[in-house]
């Protein structure tokens, strides 16, 4: 058996094509079983009623309910709790994860590789300024992170069970999943496509959310962002402390004088500028930790498959 696992967040206007699509694909793979799982991520629209619609109609159509809007990265690990394929498959319900790649990574996954990812090799319909920034944000990573790094790979990607057994155990609230991905190694494989626009619906992802999940990438993967600060204070000590020596015996050779007002100035805010962001770059360490130590469950589940989860057994997952 393969579970597809599909999170959706107000998605009703592309659930139609994004189902004949994948019963277009997994038709013409006779020799497996499919699952195809959705988790929806406490939608405001009709789309947990249209994936309700499926399953009456189709029994390889299953379910999980948040009981609110969590995010796609919670959303990724209800679907891996819930999921009972041999193996799974996680892309986007907005079609740009074209789903008839999916019988590509199968045969890799039948050749033994266990985790084969898509990557983007271009957009359509992209802009420019998107595609600049996320090329260096991906260079950045690499070099301050000592894992491996691959641009353009998303969620869209065949895991073997071992890897998803081994991606249930990670269990932190602050979750970046495309660094789980390399963390937890495995033999992995590449694929390339080429992503579509959305078929239908908007996208939930400006560039506020894209900023926010790039800080989550960095804060997840590397603690160089303390060391740059510890160093650069060092940095401007040292300066700060040679510039005293500097002044200092000039005023025992020529005598004190009132000038040196712009310098000061431009001191004093240099100086309070790079404590700032120090004590910002602490600030989010020290809110990972915060968030961590209260050993909250991941998600809650208002209904799965018809039937609705007591809180408590949803806590055990």
């Amino acid at each position: 058996m393969i579970t597809i696992i599909i999170p959706a967040y107000n998605e009703e206007a592309v659930l139609d094509k994004l189902y004949d699509r994948l019963c277009e694909v997994t038709d013409n793979l006779s020799e497996y079983n499919f699952e195809l799982l959705f988790v929806n991520d406490g939608s405001r629209d009709r789309t947990i009623e249209i994936i309700k619609s499926f399953r009456e109609k189709d029994q390889r159509i299953s379910y999980v309910d948040l009981s609110r809007n969590y995010g796609k990265e919670i959303a990724m690990i209800a679907g891996f709790d819930h999921a009972k394929g041999d193996a799974v498959i996680t892309m986007d319900a907005d079609l740009q994860h074209p789903p008839e790649l999916i019988p590509t990574m199968i045969k890799y996954w039948e050749e033994g590789y266990e985790d084969i990812y898509a990557k983007r090799v271009e957009r359509e319909g992209e802009p420019w300024l998107k595609k600049y920034t996320s090329k260096k944000y991906y260079e950045i990573l690499q070099k301050i992170t000592r894992m491996p790094v691959f641009p353009g790979v998303g969620d869209f990607r065949l895991l073997d069970k071992r890897c998803v057994t081994a991606l249930k155990q990670l269990r932190e609230t602050q979750r970046y999943t495309k660094g789980m991905y390399s963390w937890i190694g495995f033999k992995k494989k590449e694929v390339e496509f080429i992503a579509a626009p959305r078929a239908a619906g908007e996208t939930k992802w400006n560039y506020f959310s894209l900023i926010n999940l790039a800080i989550e990438g960095i804060t997840s993967a590397t603690t160089i962002p303390l060391r740059i600060s510890t160093l650069l204070g060092f940095l401007v000590s040292i300066g700060a402390f040679l510039y005293l020596l500097f002044v200092l015996i000039k005023t025992l050779i020529f005598g004190a004088d009132v000038s040196g007002y712009p310098s000061l100035m431009i001191g004093i805010t240099f100086l309070g500028g790079i404590q700032l962001i120090s004590i910002g770059i602490i600030g989010e360490y020290l809110g990972r930790i915060f968030m961590e130590t209260k050993n909250r469950p991941l998600y809650y589940v208002e209904e799965y498959n018809n039937e609705k989860v007591n809180p408590y057994e949803a806590k055990l997952l």
